[in-house]
């Protein structure tokens, strides 16, 4: 373990499914932090004084405070230049969607060419979907990477994060896709999963990878259809907590925020931070009821 004096900590859906009970919490909330390491133990991958950023795990006293102690395997050092804020809100977003691009889905990073396939986001303006849009394009680079998005703010921030076709997730995803005569090897889906399931596997390449975020039961019974089972679809779940809270193979997690630096130091990725406030309980507050709203 490490103890960190945070500096900087981030929000994000999870935080207020976990204070609404949803799941196991310590009165502490908060997932998200940045900081400096004051002290570590004799196994510890830090030294004090090491900038470092992280996203805890369920279970453990959160980030919503001064100082936060956490397993230093899934802690990873803070990118150059990074403010605290924007360090703290790039773990939680950048290990769901690199476990998801490189884990599920078995891409390799930094190609020497850019891999001739398409992907579709749904909710790319989302915390998870703006940094999977920019790894899948920076980084994996795939050719076309699609996001679904329907108002003008999102689709420009959508558009700034490298997705090279918008589409409007309230219309027929399928059809929009089949328009641009695209069938994407990839979709990633970061809400609703029931709600476009379907349509995506009516739209796959053969042999197509869908994965999801959002835990929905009845979801994969869409998986069911001839759709997917005529095109030998795969489908795969994505929690970034499931490797710390299991404790197997920890340490996947700290590789992957050093990809995440070395992304973020080349230019490749770019803070999604939205709003910045000084830590207080009003604070935490007003940050709830906006990502409840």
């Amino acid at each position: 373990d490490i103890l960190v004096h945070l500096h900087g900590c981030a929000l994000n859906p999870i935080d207020t499914k976990a204070r609404a009970g949803a799941f196991p919490a310590e009165a502490v909330l908060g997932f998200d932090g940045a900081g400096i390491v004051l002290a570590a133990g004799t196994r510890a991958l830090f030294n004090p004084g090491d900038k470092v950023m992280y996203s805890g795990v369920l279970g453990r006293s959160g980030t919503n405070a001064q100082y936060g102690v956490v397993d230093s395997r899934i802690a990873g050092l803070v990118p150059d230049g990074w403010a605290w804020a924007d360090a703290a809100g790039l773990p939680l977003v950048g290990i769901t969607a690199w476990e998801m691009l490189e884990g599920k889905f078995r891409l390799t990073p930094w190609p020497e060419n850019e891999l001739d396939e398409t992907i579709v986001i749904i909710n790319g303006a989302g915390g998870v979907g703006s940094i999977a849009t920019q790894l899948a394009k920076n980084v994996f680079r795939l050719k076309n990477v699609v996001v679904t998005a329907s108002r003008r703010e999102s689709v420009s921030w959508a558009e700034a994060n490298g997705a090279t076709l918008v589409i409007d997730h309230r219309e027929d995803i399928a059809s929009q896709l089949e328009q641009h005569n695209l069938a994407p090897a990839y979709a990633f889906i970061c809400h609703s999963t029931s709600r476009y399931l379907p349509a995506l596997c009516r739209v796959m390449q053969p042999w197509g990878h869908i994965g999801s975020i959002v835990e929905e039961p009845d979801a994969p019974l869409a998986f069911g259809s001839m759709d997917a089972f005529g095109r030998a679809l795969t489908f795969s779940w994505e929690f970034m907590f499931a490797r710390p809270m299991r404790g197997w193979r920890v340490e996947e997690q700290g590789r992957i925020l050093g990809k995440l630096k070395r992304a973020a130091e080349r230019g490749e990725l770019r803070s999604t931070a939205r709003e910045r406030k000084v830590l207080s309980a009003m604070a935490l507050r007003e940050a709830h009821a906006l990502l409840e709203s």
